[in-house]
């Protein structure tokens, strides 16, 4: 008999590759990831793994294994939602996932208010870009920026809102520099390798430098106040923010549609509907700001 406390260290090791990347998936220490798997390899009287230098290689027995671990896993998960779609109380964990950019630059506000309505409930805010898997629990609702609807899952229930749009800012005293004349190099701020855009040569105002890369996107935002060059951002952030202005001469087309996005039995639960109704009345209030109209473009 499978312990499943065992088979979920086991599949976070098949996973990761190394018993390094399951301790960090899974929250724990390197000795205690070593002691389950020794536990199921014990139990089952078989190797699950082949320690090789570049990792943990499953053996023939772990791949049995395998199909039926993730079967387990599958139908533990179901349990879980199913019994969490029932529970109807105003209390207890509300996991919540969304891009930092999101939660510090828009909603923070509005989940402080929520936090306040509902003392009750535990929040936790997971603020990243990569996306949750619902169905396993990672979180019960995902704020998403989605590009095409076409890309949303199918098995995940979702609440439209407003279209968000970017735009290309640099810093008021840059923007005046170059009015001025100032030959100074105006650098294309990265957040990512793909070099600079080609639109972002040809504007009115382009790019003369090589990029100034961050993969942060606070780090981003203050390099662009600090008049190293422009950069691309959410306009409810680079409409907010006083020290920034619009690149004139430079539009950019819809960025993408928020979503708000819930698993079919988990949006059930009434923590989770109240939240997402409340966010969902808060998102749609900001549709002017997320377009980039809440103001007029220097």
């Amino acid at each position: 008999m499978f312990d499943w406390d065992d088979v979920r260290y086991f599949l976070a090791v098949a996973r990761g590759g190394s018993v390094r990347a399951a301790a960090k998936r899974l929250d724990v220490n390197h000795a205690t990831v070593l002691r389950r798997i020794a536990q199921l390899e014990k139990r089952l009287g078989a190797h699950m793994f082949e320690k090789l230098p570049s990792g943990y290689r499953l053996t023939a027995a772990g791949e049995e294994v395998l199909d039926l671990a993730i079967q387990m896993e599958a139908s533990s998960h179901l349990l879980e939602t199913r019994v969490f779609g029932r529970d109807q109380s105003a209390r207890g964990l509300l996991r919540v996932t969304l891009p930092p950019f999101l939660a510090t630059h828009l909603l923070m506000p509005d989940l402080a208010d929520f936090a306040r309505m509902h003392p009750d409930i535990e929040m936790e805010i997971l603020t990243t870009g990569e996306v949750a898997n619902l169905t396993n629990r990672e979180a019960d609702v995902a704020i998403r920026i989605v590009a095409d609807r076409k890309t949303l899952p199918l098995n995940l229930h979702g609440l439209k809102g407003p279209e968000l749009f970017s735009g290309v800012y640099m810093s008021r005293d840059r923007l005046a520099a170059w009015r001025a004349g100032t030959p100074d190099p105006i650098r294309w701020i990265a957040i990512d390798n793909r070099g600079i855009p080609d639109w972002a040569r040809e504007g009115e105002v382009h790019t003369t430098g090589v990029p100034f890369r961050t993969p942060d996107a606070e780090t981003q935002i203050i390099a662009v106040r600090q008049g190293i060059g422009m950069t691309k951002l959410p306009c409810f952030v680079g409409d907010a923010d006083p020290l920034l202005v619009r690149v004139p001469g430079i539009d950019l087309p819809m960025h993408g549609t928020l979503w708000l996005l819930t698993q079919g039995e988990t949006r059930k639960t009434k923590r989770v509907r109240l939240f997402t109704e409340f966010v969902s009345r808060s998102v749609a209030a900001y549709a002017p700001l997320l377009a980039g109209r809440s103001i007029s473009r220097d």
